[in-house]
């Protein structure tokens, strides 16, 4: 008997279930015989919540090239532009959230990377942010045009320098025997009153950064064969707070030995390209992206013909197309504007995209705010194909157009994104059709009756 509750207990203990008839009216007491067993819970599998890191990861390396050179331009962010996730990059955006009143959780949301892109464009637009190729070394590097605008080149290199000298950049080169990135440093140390307080050496470059004299230095330096390239940025501490971003990113768009498709310029536009054009009205006035009309011996508009391009704005990119003699053109509603920040773009992708087909889609898109005359930056990019593209709030009232275009960043070139977006607002357009005579009253709020592709045709 007690070898039988022994072995009772111990079942009971480790909450084995015992089958048949025998083990049933051992474990069951008789009050209980026959009544239903109360159901098991159990606490819920709750899934790992992904790290910051982990979703910075899921971005492609085009985008977080863009999001360390946008933070780094706003002034959070100060480490290398590669698009390696790391520590810093995620404290940068904690940073950035924190000085919008937002709660720091190191992701960015929609509206949040639309905010960032559209500060960080502006402060790019005011120093007069430019990529060159130096004509004398080829090397590639940024250039604050508005800030150092004074330009001058010899033998030895290119200055570039603000009229008063209180910010100054150079780019100089020389031969030397047998280089190495450590003896470089070492010299460049040397230069009287320089007091270095930041080193890097690696063995395909160095940094430096300190004080000389009054002003602040920082320099970049490497080699090829017995060629040396140094990039030395100086700057007056009363500069600071609108140098210091700008440093972080000539730094990381210093490239002083690009291979030769860096150095060659653009690439050569296609023979053929594709858009998507907005009719404002029933005559056959149409508006489409400016630099995919531009250069084109012959502009169609798929299912109704050839068309002219009567009027451009540089400014924002816009054209204004002509269709002359065109049935069934349907104008879409400009002036109802839209009171939402979340948007629906009505576009027609490229057709290498599509696989040849050439159906009217829809893509998502926000903007963090609307109106004004300032193109806004919209996020995520649409599908080639969707620049020109109009854009809707939920109750179909106009937001502006859709126009994709190419970005310089901060980085790698050869990893650069091909094109971000910009929505060009709905009063922007409105007068810029206004200004041309173009009478955009009335229309539908139906988009996909409204759009049309646009092929332009080079030699």
């Amino acid at each position: 008997m007690r070898s039988v509750l022994s072995a009772t207990l111990m079942v009971t203990a480790l909450g084995l279930v015992v089958s048949g008839p025998s083990a049933q009216a051992q474990m069951t007491p008789p009050s209980t015989a026959g009544t239903k067993p109360k159901p098991v819970t159990t606490e819920p599998i709750r899934p790992a919540v992904q790290k910051p890191e982990d979703t910075a990861k899921a971005l492609s390396q085009a985008e977080r090239l863009a999001l360390q050179s946008d933070l780094a331009w706003v002034g959070q962010y100060n480490g290398a532009i590669t698009g390696d996730v790391s520590e810093r990059m995620v404290n940068a955006i904690k940073e950035f959230q924190k000085s919008r009143g937002g709660k720091p959780t190191g992701v960015l949301n929609p509206q949040e990377r639309g905010v960032l892109a559209e500060i960080a464009k502006k402060k790019q637009e005011s120093v007069g942010w430019k990529v060159a190729t130096d004509p004398g070394t080829g090397a590639r590097l940024g250039i604050p045009t508005k800030l150092v605008p004074q330009q001058a080149s010899d033998a030895n290199g290119t200055k570039w320098s603000s009229p008063n000298g209180t910010i100054q950049v150079q780019l100089a080169r020389r031969k030397e025997a047998g280089p190495t990135t450590a003896k470089l440093a070492e010299r460049e140390k040397k230069e009287p009153g320089r007091n270095v307080d930041y080193t890097v050496v690696k063995p395909d470059f160095f940094v430096l950064s300190g004080l000389q004299g009054l002003k602040k230095f920082y320099i970049r330096g490497t080699f090829r064969g017995d060629e040396v390239r140094i990039l030395t940025i100086m700057y007056d501490q009363a500069t600071e707070n609108t140098v210091e971003p700008v440093v972080i990113a000539m730094s990381s768009a210093f490239n002083a030995f690009p291979a030769a498709a860096q150095t060659a310029g653009p690439p050569p536009r296609k023979t053929v390209e594709y858009g998507t054009g907005l009719v404002v009205s029933d005559d056959g006035a149409i508006i489409a992206d400016r630099q995919i009309t531009d250069g084109c011996i012959a502009i169609a508009i798929a299912g109704f013909g050839n068309a002219d391009r009567i009027a451009e704005d540089k400014a924002h990119d816009l054209a204004l197309l002509r269709i002359y003699g065109a049935r069934g053109l349907k104008a879409l509603d400009l002036a109802k504007p839209a009171a939402k920040t979340a948007l629906d773009l009505t576009g027609i992708a490229d057709p290498q995209v599509q696989g040849g087909g050439s159906a009217v889609t829809g893509a998502k898109a926000s903007v963090a705010q609307l109106g004004g005359s300032s193109d806004i930056a919209l996020t995520p990019t649409p599908a080639i194909g969707f620049s020109g593209a109009p854009a809707q709030d939920g109750d179909g009232k106009f937001a502006g157009v859709a126009l994709l275009k190419p970005v310089q960043v901060a980085g790698p070139a050869t990893d650069a994104p091909a094109a971000q977006a910009v929505l060009v607002t709905a009063d922007t357009l409105r007068g810029f059709l206004k200004a041309n005579d173009v009478n955009a009253t009335g229309g539908s709020t139906d988009a996909k009756a409204s759009v049309v592709r646009v092929i332009c045709v080079r030699k």
